[in-house]
């Protein structure tokens, strides 16, 4: 729920973020040649990389096409035998960069020493650097598809992001794909290939939102985001063209964490899974381009209280008290030639347990007044690709509750505003390299989450987020 957390700025802070925004732009746009590809397909394929990509990493809808046939173009090249012994299968990415991070209502310790007893206005800036990926996929034999992600936090601190083997067209049918391991969910609007990179910007708000439980006590009993990747099995098929895709996952209710390492204390539900659906149609409409439209539903259940604990701690993978959360959506990619608006219709309900944060032991009820906590989000994404070096992007999402979780709740604690604008242009990108200069400017509106340790009453929170980045991969 951190990540959640957002502060207010001053205008005139605004005003700063757009003028330094445009001069960084004027000086990107001095060297315009032309785009090739990017690692490490195109080093396989010999294709330019608009082929995949409407703009690096954002899949174009032959990219998408491309992925779902299990990184496959059906020709001889798709095997590992007959791929050149100069072929290197790895990309490694990281972004250099320089952000200045705003937190308005901040709470910090009071002058006297008190922990958390007074609210602040926070400004940091300076120059940093992300995360590093190290990605490599492809095939290990025709329609034996995989992928592997190892990541690291900026500290070097590594996990796997991603570890999936996929069986393809079994029985040489495309409706028949089975992916086993670490995988991102089928979602048509992908966090890992999201195109904004900074703190408030680069997730879907809608993707990782839970209910607050009341001011200032986020949710705890469960972590779960739609964006995470997920450790399950899925089926997924869709028709030659890639028109029609339809998708069912049966996952591990960890929020893709290992050794069921989830829930409360650490405590995963025992012998329980998470289900996700998803499908989508295209159509193509004349001089404009290919449109989908698409929906999802999630299924899930999260543990409430650990049902064994061994010195002290909950024994993994023995969660009880288990409780149902849903999430449903429906979404739309309208595409008007080099102009494209992605738009989406979010719906999420807890269970009154989980909303409340109380363990569902057996015959417990949940507080008086206390509800199944229900809310409702919205997403507006639009890029414009004025060349194939060029892209322009702006998003704006809105949540809002229609249900508290208890009674005694201001009626928009949790409401959640966020808008983002900004660019990425390549001077270059070949079969060895892909290079953007990436600037980016984001703000986030959370209401009444916190209580003022002054005047004892809800307050909201605002952050925002200015970043310029080097974003390369090799």
């Amino acid at each position: 729920m951190q990540r959640l957390f957002s502060k207010e700025v001053a205008c005139r802070d605004s005003r700063s973020t757009l003028l330094l925004t445009l001069i960084l732009l004027a000086l990107c746009l001095i060297d315009c040649r032309p785009t090739q590809a990017i690692p490490a397909f195109a080093r396989k394929y010999g294709l330019p990389c608009s082929s995949c990509h409407q703009a690096w990493p954002m899949l174009s809808p032959f990219g998408q096409q491309f992925k779902d046939n299990g990184y496959q173009l059906g020709n001889d090249r798709d095997a590992p035998i007959f791929q050149s012994p100069a072929y290197w299968p790895i990309a490694l990415r990281i972004t250099p960069n320089w952000h200045l991070e705003t937190n308005n209502h901040m709470i910090v310790d009071a002058p006297d020493g008190t922990p958390e007893g007074a609210v602040a206005n926070v400004k940091t800036q300076g120059f940093d650097y992300t995360g590093m990926d190290i990605l490599t996929a492809g095939t290990l034999a025709k329609n034996f598809s995989f992928l592997l992600v190892p990541s690291s936090d900026e500290t070097g601190a590594f996990h796997l992001e991603s570890v999936n083997v996929r069986f393809d067209n079994i029985l040489g049918s495309p409706w028949f794909n089975i992916k086993v391991g670490k995988f991102e969910l089928d979602n048509l609007l992908s966090e890992k290939r999201i195109v904004t990179l900074s703190a408030n910007g680069g997730f879907y708000q809608n993707y990782h939102f839970q209910p607050w439980v009341a001011p200032g006590v986020p949710s705890q009993l469960y972590t779960f985001g739609i964006g995470d990747n997920q450790l399950g099995i899925e089926w997924m098929g869709h028709s030659k063209n890639d028109r029609t895709r339809v998708s069912v996952a049966l996952l591990d209710p960890t929020d893709g964490n290992p050794d069921f390492q989830s829930g409360i204390g650490g405590a995963a539900p025992q012998n329980n899974y998470d289900v996700m659906v998803a499908a989508s149609r295209a159509f193509e409409i004349e001089n404009l381009g290919l449109q989908r439209v698409g929906g999802f539903s999630y299924f899930g259940r999260a543990s409430t209280y650990p049902k064994y604990i061994l010195d002290g701690q909950p024994v993994l993978g023995t969660g009880a008290g288990v409780e149902p959360f849903y999430r449903l959506g429906f979404i739309g990619m309208w595409y008007i030639k080099k102009f494209d608006v992605t738009t989406m219709y979010f719906w999420g309900r807890d269970n009154v347990f989980l909303g409340t944060n109380t363990p569902a032991v057996p015959g417990a009820l949940p507080p008086a007044g206390a509800h199944s906590p229900t809310y409702n989000g919205g997403l507006i994404e639009a890029h414009y690709t004025f060349n194939p070096q060029l892209m322009l992007t702006s998003r704006y999402e809105l949540i809002r509750m229609s249900q508290q979780a208890l009674d005694t709740n201001p009626g928009d604690t949790g409401n959640t505003d966020a808008f983002t604008i900004g660019y990425r242009y390549y001077p270059f990108m070949n079969s060895r390299a892909g290079f953007a200069f990436h600037g980016e400017y984001s703000i986030v509106w959370l209401r009444n989450t916190l209580v003022n340790p002054v005047t004892a009453l809800p307050m909201g929170q605002t952050t925002s987020s200015l970043f310029f980045g080097l974003d390369f991969a090799f």
